[in-house]
Parts: structure tokens; sequence; C-alpha cells
């Protein structure tokens, strides 16, 4: 039976309160938020624990320190009903809570409460037991002290070495137990370390990386990088940099936590710092284009079999595109579509494909499945599967979902993402395309796009087949 994955460290109550922002005060140059609601969640420790659990492959147990006031309180129900079993070491003060005032999916103003750390009880039986039975370890260092307290690092110390242990660590933070798998400092955190280093280059990220494990004393160190995704340095070897996807729109509140622990996970499961550290990338990228830390746990994000090196495509599928197109939306901008087959991918879907999405703020591209090609193009077709035809085009820097439809036209998909531009390659007309009236009845545009002469997956077909039957002799 494997054990848990034991995520320790502080935790925070973040609150968010979303309302509309129609008016500025009369009083002051600032906005008037009505109306606004409010969503509680578990943050710092609490939030990377629930985003394990959310992933369901083990147990997650959150060592931690609570206090009994009624923001307390409301952690521990939160965190009960995400499915963290918690091991409470107390905390004699208030529990910290960090208020994000919102609109439209944008923060407006922060507020943070109980901002001075609290004193932490001793770690107890229940933590030791879980620490000794733990398939992984993940320390969530927010600054408060449970990571520093004496009797906490001993027993951290202790973890055996053949079990990952993982350090997300914080400015105000205690510096890593000797032995760690996996250290998680972002790219502030980094050159503050090393100050000699200046610059964000790649060169300069190895040396401060390089730097901050022979100090910490770390097996491996991955520097992340916000969009830019992560850099990983393992003992000697060369840095592998793994680039995140471009995210349209999304809220980053919580990405470093979903990255830890997503890696964490993954090293539970025998992964090495490589596979973790791109599943995590992946993960991350996809948690922020969804809506980031407000919309995880409302259940409103990918389900956990979609982190790690097995999972899908990020930018295929019905999920990632609402959430592209509403993020769009939110912020006033032109969302575009485009379909067609892309069997064979060549220039000129590639200068198609490019122009499509200069014509707005995102581009999604509705892809023809596998049934749908065959009834379109015959038998033979297609010659790649839908899933590598989608996973070609999202790869393209200009297109920020795909999703896969089974009808011979797009319209079903189009009436779901109502957008405000379906254009069109090739050599059509607009009266010919059956897409243009759906287009109109919301407000909708269908535009044609210049033909590229001479690029089309039959030509290459018989290119392919009049070389082939040349060197034969035929």
């Amino acid at each position: 039976m494997s054990g848990p994955l034991v995520v320790l460290g502080d935790t925070l109550l973040d609150r968010d309160l979303e309302g509309r922002v129609e008016r500025l005060s009369p009083d002051a140059p600032v906005p008037v938020v009505d109306e606004p609601t409010e969503r509680r969640r578990p943050g710092g420790a609490g939030l990377a624990a629930a985003l394990a659990a959310e992933q369901g492959r083990r147990e997650v147990v959150l060592v931690t320190a609570l206090a009994g006031d009624p923001a307390g309180r409301d952690l521990a129900a939160l965190l009960a009903a995400a499915g963290v079993r918690v091991v409470d070491l107390g905390l004699a003060g208030r529990t910290p809570e960090k208020i994000r005032v919102r609109s439209e999916g944008r923060s407006l103003l922060r507020l943070d409460r109980g901002v001075e750390p609290g004193a932490v009880g001793a770690i107890d039986a229940g933590a030791l037991r879980a620490l000794a039975l733990a398939d992984a370890v993940l320390v969530s260092d927010y600054g408060r002290g449970l990571a520093a307290d004496p009797t906490v690092r001993q027993a951290l110390a202790r973890v055996p070495s053949r079990v990952p242990l993982v350090w997300d660590p914080h400015p105000n933070g205690a510096t890593p137990v000797v032995g760690v798998r996996l250290a998680t400092p972002n790219r502030a955190e980094t050159a503050r370390l090393v100050p000699g280093v200046r610059g964000d280059s790649l060169a300069a990220l190895t040396t401060q990386a390089r730097a901050v494990a022979e100090r910490w004393r770390a097996a491996g160190v991955a520097v992340t990088l916000g969009a830019r995704g992560a850099l990983l340095l393992v003992g000697d070897g060369s840095p592998m940099v793994v680039p995140a996807r471009a995210a349209t729109g999304g809220d980053p509140c919580g990405a470093g936590d979903c990255f830890v622990a997503t890696a964490t996970m993954l090293l539970a499961a025998g992964a090495v710092p490589s596979e973790a550290v791109a599943g995590a990338v992946v993960a991350a990228s996809d948690f922020v284009a969804a809506g980031g830390a407000a919309a995880a746990l409302a259940g409103r994000r990918r389900d956990g079999s979609r982190a790690g090196a097995a999972r899908e495509d990020p930018a295929v599928g019905w999920e990632r595109a609402e959430a592209v197109v509403a993020a769009v939306r939110a912020r006033g901008g032109t969302v575009v579509a485009t379909g067609g087959c892309f069997d064979l991918v060549h220039a000129g879907h590639v200068a198609n494909l490019r122009a499509a999405r200069a014509l707005g703020d995102c581009l999604v591209v509705c892809v023809n499945s596998d049934a749908s090609v065959r009834r379109l193009k015959g038998a033979d077709r297609p010659l790649v599967g839908q899933a590598d035809r989608a996973s070609v085009l999202a790869a393209l820097e200009f297109v920020d979902a795909v999703i896969v439809f089974e009808e011979r036209t797009p319209e079903a998909a189009l009436d779901r993402l109502r957008p405000d531009v379906f254009a069109k390659g090739g050599d059509h007309a607009l009266a010919d395309l059956p897409e243009a009236a759906l287009l109109a009845s919301w407000g909708g545009q269908a535009v044609i796009l210049p033909y590229l002469p001479g690029r089309s997956t039959t030509r290459l077909m018989k290119e392919v087949v009049r070389r082939a039957n040349s060197r034969s002799g035929r």
C-alpha cells in the first residue's frame, strides 16, 4: 500500500471578494465594487495540499498550525472538504488572511491580516507518524516559522533519502534542510540569494541555480520563471529548460503551489526530477489558463488525471477553449475561431492560422475528428489521427486552444463558442460557407482568408505517390 504525500508548512485563509465595477467613487478616483460575493479557500501550504488531494492519487496529510479563531475554524472545514487530513500543531495567534478585491477576473486591491507570526505548537506523534510513512514530503514554507522550528527541522532531517523531499522556499523563511531532492525558488528569490550574478539570461539563471544548490546542498534546483516555465539543474549536469505554454488571460494566483504539488506527486509516483518538473510546468500553465486558485477548488479546472507525463495536451479540449474565450471576453477582446481537417499541416495551414489570429485576441481551432474526415475525404483519410493533428496545432504559438468536433462542419462547436469572427482559408466564396449565417445570428462575422496557392494535403499526397512510382520504375 502506498504511503501518503505529506505537506508541511504555513496555512493561510484566502478570500476573494468579486463584484461589478461600473463607476468611480464621487469622493475619490477609486472604483466602486457593487454587490461583492465572497469565496474562501485554503492558501499557502493548505492550497498546495488541497491541489494535491484534488488529483485523487493518494492520501494527502497536511502538517500545519491552525489558530482557534473563526478564520482558523473555516480553514479546518475547507481542508476537510478538500479531502486533506490535517495534523494540527496549534497556533497561538491570529489566522493569517489574504483578501483580494476583484472585478471581471482582475484584482483591484489586496488586504493582508494577521501578518505577525504566532507561536507554533511542538511537533507531535501524529506528525512524526505521517512523516515516517510518507512516500514524499513537500515543505511549503510561507515564512511564518513552522519550517524554522528546531524540532520540525530535526524531524525533516530524519526523512529517509529514498523519500523525495521537496522544499518550496520563502524569502523570509528557513533554509532547507540538507538532503532536499528538489528545491523550487522562483526567479526573484534566486536572484536575492545570489546577488553577485545579475540578469535573467539562461546563463545567469544557471549560475544562480548552481550556487543555490551548493549552498543548500540540494540534489536539484528548479527555478520557476512564471510565464517562461522553469529551469532545472540536477548535480553537475546541463540545465533543462521547460517552457510554459502561453496562456491568454487567466489568473496566476496559486500557480506556484500547483507547480510544487504536482512535482511532489509525480516524484512520489517514481518520476525522476526532469519528468516531475516537466509535468509540473504543464499543470501550472493549465492552472493559470483555467482561472488559477479562484477556479481550482470550485471544480472548474482539470481533473487529477491530467497532471503528469501521461496527460493530454492541456491546450486541447473544451475546458481550455472555454477558459480562453471567457478570459478574452472579460477584458473586452475579440474571439476568433477557424476550422478544418488539418491533415498533414503545411505552409498554407500555417499562413491561414497566423492570419486568423491577427484578426483578434485569441484563436480557437476546430478540428474535424477522424470519423468526420473520413466522411469528407474518403476511407483512406486522415493520414494523421485526430489527437496528433490537434497536438501539432496546439503547439503553434498563435493557436490558443483546439477542440475536436464530430460533425461535417463545425457549426455546433461554433454555436457553443460564439466567436466574434470565424475565419476560413482556401478557395471558398463567402456565400458557400454554411457557418456564415450562423455567425450572423449573434452578430459575428465570417471571413475568407487568402489562399496560398500550391499548398494542399491532397497535392502533397499525389506528389509522394508520383515520386514513389518514379523510383520503382513504374
